[in-house]
């Protein structure tokens, strides 16, 4: 497969109001992550993605954008932020922005001249009706339990507007042209600050309307224009569709360069709960085939909840009763709002998920705190519960603020095993076996081993249903992986060969002494990567 910089890439989620405050008050800001860029360099980052950063009412976590031409002035300003970006590109990590564009909070311009002025060009930017239409398959509320319909009335439009996520953002309407060349714009816009490309949120929805059918020519219009305005900026779209939609996305290779791979996330925590390989291999026979320049992204958790729409009720509930038995672990009714650590509650049960997550097709995903091992607090509502300040040290507010406690706008974990006295950056440091270090060494594997985000794979038979083996091949390199999903010892049993040799690369605290040699058993939560030789 074509090689490009993301083929390799490791994306590291950051959300700047949560990852380190420089002014004290209370805050993460974008002075606090510069100061912590040589932190995010040396444990192995080459690609920051930025949770929306722009002014808002702050009702959806920053989603609801009231000017896509600024800087929320919480978190600091345009210059602090092109700092940011000429000193991550001094360290070899690039920026990737969230673009928004679905939708807009109601506080926005465009909004509020639309709700006012049925003459106005805004009117148009948004979609009315004089009365709600039918609900249609599909386009249901995205949030059922909070909001029951997506058409709202407003009394000063006299109209009712459409959205299909909160009553408070409005959808823009991408099939006007005007609204298109506004998305060009802000493309524009944060190019000249030398980003390396956009995560296009809903991006399923973005290109649905009432009554219409998916429009790609909205994200190839997005993609030729980033193509001409700057070579190489990539286009990461989050679609959670079925898998035969997903190659759509992709188009010829001339729509998105990358898109989140919700649906082999669902099928791989069904196979963390039910400590089998089938639902991985399934998943993996249903991705389907994409453009040669083209990547999936690959991730345990993303900042959102842990989204368990593809699986049918059944499995569902597999994978709750493994991993949110409680009613305050789940939202929605299709996901999990806890963070990683909590719910794979065994360190040698997640390392191997995510060494499994790091040789499967495409590019991996972490979220800021994963790689120390963070918690949730499931007193906070929705998703804000795996959104927590970062724990960098045992010290007062964990490292993050000097502001008073009670002024910090992001909680901080202070009790039980996940507090911030218990699991910290500082610690994890010096210490040899923290996770941490485990993770600076997986990362440091994967970086090596260039072939995983560009090879083509293949599952291979390992002789018992509790092991996931596959293969990856291309530029005359091959490589196998080995993962016992089970906590008890499995047996190994491998096809032969054309190969003298099989070289470790990886391997979890098992023996690992069968160098030249596959192993006959693989340990609990046991892991080998090998490269084929000779």
């Amino acid at each position: 497969m074509t090689t490009t910089w993301y083929s390799n890439a490791l994306f590291y989620a950051v959300d700047v109001p949560a990852f380190q405050d420089s002014n004290g008050d209370g805050i993460g800001d974008f002075r606090g992550l510069i100061g912590r860029l040589p932190y995010l360099a040396d444990l192995g980052v080459t690609c920051l993605w930025l949770l929306p950063f722009y002014p808002s009412p702050g009702r959806d976590n920053g989603y609801d954008v009231s000017n896509y031409y600024e800087i929320h002035p919480d978190v600091g300003s345009l210059d602090d932020f092109t700092e940011c970006v000429h000193r991550a590109g001094e360290l070899g990590m690039r920026i990737l922005l969230d673009l928004v564009i679905d939708h807009t909070s109601d506080r926005h311009p465009w909004f509020q001249a639309a709700r006012r002025d049925r003459q106005s060009r805004y009117r148009a930017y948004y979609i009315w009706a004089d009365a709600p239409s039918p609900p249609e398959p599909d386009h249901g509320p995205i949030f059922p339990d909070t909001e029951p319909t997506v058409w709202t009335h407003d009394e000063v439009a006299g109209q009712y507007f459409y959205h299909r996520f909160y009553r408070f953002e409005p959808d823009l309407n991408a099939f006007n042209p005007e609204v298109r060349e506004e998305f060009l714009r802000i493309i524009d816009f944060w190019l000249s600050f030398g980003v390396a490309g956009f995560r296009i949120d809903a991006a399923s929805h973005l290109i649905e309307g009432p009554g219409s059918q998916d429009d790609h020519g909205i994200l190839k219009e997005l993609r030729t224009y980033a193509d001409r305005r700057r070579p190489g900026t990539a286009l990461l779209g989050e679609s959670d569709v079925e898998p035969d939609r997903l190659a759509a996305y992709f188009g010829a290779g001339d729509e998105l360069h990358l898109l989140y791979n919700f649906y082999l996330d669902n099928y791989l925590f069904l196979a963390l709960a039910e400590e089998r390989a089938d639902p991985l291999v399934h998943a993996l026979g249903k991705l389907p085939a994409i453009p040669e320049s083209c990547r999936w992204v690959n991730f345990l958790r993303n900042l959102d909840e842990l989204d368990l729409e593809r699986l049918g009720e059944p499995e569902r509930e597999a994978v709750y009763r493994a991993f949110a038995p409680d009613d305050e672990m789940r939202i929605f009714g299709r996901g999990i709002r806890r963070r990683l650590a909590p719910m794979l509650n065994d360190r040698r049960k997640r390392e191997m998920a995510l060494s499994l997550l790091f040789t499967l097709p495409g590019v991996p995903l972490v979220v800021y705190g994963d790689e120390i091992g963070m918690g949730e607090d499931l007193s906070l509502p929705g998703r804000h519960a795996v959104r927590t300040a970062m724990q960098w040290a045992p010290s007062p507010n964990g490292g993050f603020s000097d502001a008073p406690k009670e002024r910090l706008r992001r909680p901080l974990l202070t009790d039980g095993p996940f507090g911030y006295e218990r699991v910290n950056i500082t610690d994890q440091q010096a210490d040899p076996g923290s996770f941490l270090n485990w993770m600076k060494r997986l990362i440091a594997a994967r970086r090596d081993c260039p072939l995983w985000g560009s090879g083509s794979h293949r599952i291979i038979d390992a002789g018992g249903p509790a092991v996931l083996a596959h293969e990856c091949a291309g530029h005359g390199d091959r490589l196998i992986a080995l993962h016992n999903l089970t906590g008890k010892d499995q047996p190994v049993s491998l096809p032969a060969f054309q190969t003298d040799t099989f070289v470790p690369i990886f391997h979890s605290a098992g023996d690992a002494r069968e160098d030249a040699h596959p192993p006959r058993e693989l340990e609990p939560y046991g892991y080998r990567w090998y490269r084929l030789a000779g």
